[in-house]
């Protein structure tokens, strides 16, 4: 009779230490959430500088980056970036501003700044 009583306790600890467990799983499921994660409008403008940086400084890997805002004229807007760049030893930053005309997104022109620590 003690073998048959000690496997009781042991599936009843079994037991506790197992639905313990599944509660402590269950509190930490995140709840699934339909609503749409919006996409920030200078998304589309901030792949762009990525694009027009890379194709500018094409050793240098881009480490970091940072949309710094937005600027609206009467008819045209500019987005404004700063990128950090590493190309061999040398780390550097480099501002990208996008004119674009801001009914039909057509870029006007494109510059670059560097900077440096």
């Amino acid at each position: 009779m003690p073998k048959e009583y000690e496997r009781l306790i042991q599936l009843r600890k079994f037991c506790e230490t197992l639905g313990i467990i599944l509660v402590m799983i269950a509190v930490h499921i995140p709840t699934i959430s339909y609503a749409q994660q919006g996409i920030p409008a200078h998304a589309q403008w901030g792949y762009v500088a990525i694009k027009e940086t890379k194709a500018k400084y094409p050793q240098a890997k881009i480490i970091d980056y940072l949309h710094e805002g937005s600027e609206v004229n009467e008819d045209s807007s500019i987005e404004k970036f700063k990128l950090w760049l590493k190309q061999s030893d040398k780390e550097f930053g480099v501002h990208v501003r996008i004119k674009y005309i801001t009914k039909t997104n057509k870029i006007v022109k494109i510059e670059f700044q560097e900077t440096t620590p």
